[in-house]
């Protein structure tokens, strides 16, 4: 089957891609860890000894990353629906943590303890239909929030990927409501093209 001149526009990038080789050299799963680097050079969210939920985390950037940051005496869980092979000091629950069983495992895996940092590179597949696919993003993002709702210690921070476009404002504003310091941030390494911003969160008042 040949491929859309879109997928071949995405190879040829990706192969041409600094951050795709600089990740193949330094041993990270993927060039999504450059943007949470970045972000935490910034704004110095994850501290040594922190405990870090990653949501969405396969193939495992974001948690290889957050691991090397807390260091021996702090804790990495994440969840996502696909497998992740296996990170040293990452406790992984795999599974759509939209579903009961799956949420009720993750803070299990907890055991009573709060997040500090909760983070979110989580993204829909995407289907190429772009209201259906903004809709699904939101959808996951307004997940991520209320698992902070659920998890997040008072004073944590959040940081998660968000898409410009239907619903973006008031996501924006659902932030604002509960965090004393929001910022939009656009890492170097997130392709110029694509919509998406992090949004950086600080100082969770809670409930």
């Amino acid at each position: 089957m040949a491929r859309s001149k879109s997928s071949n526009r995405w190879l040829e990038e990706h192969v041409n891609d600094p951050f795709v080789k600089q990740a193949q050299l330094d041993g990270y799963r993927s060039r999504a860890s450059y943007k949470l680097l970045e972000i935490n050079d910034k704004d110095r969210l994850i501290q040594p000894g922190a405990l870090v939920l990653d949501l969405g985390s396969a193939p495992g950037g974001w948690s290889q990353v957050a691991a090397k940051l807390v260091g021996d005496k702090g804790r990495i869980v994440a969840s996502d629906i696909l497998p992740m092979d296996t990170i040293a000091g990452v406790e992984f629950v795999q599974g759509d943590f939209t579903e009961q069983a799956v949420f009720d495992q993750i803070m299990a895996t907890l055991d009573g303890a709060q997040a500090d940092v909760i983070i979110s590179d989580m993204a829909p597949n995407i289907s190429g239909v772009n209201a259906a696919d903004q809709a699904a993003s939101m959808y996951l993002i307004e997940l991520a929030l209320d698992m902070a709702h659920q998890a997040l210690k008072p004073k944590g921070s959040f940081v998660a990927k968000v898409f410009h476009g239907e619903g973006y404002d008031e996501f924006v504003k659902a932030v604002r409501a509960v965090f004393d310091k929001v910022a939009v941030r656009k890492p170097d390494s997130s392709r110029s093209r694509s919509r998406e911003v992090y949004l950086v969160a600080k100082g969770f008042r809670g409930g």
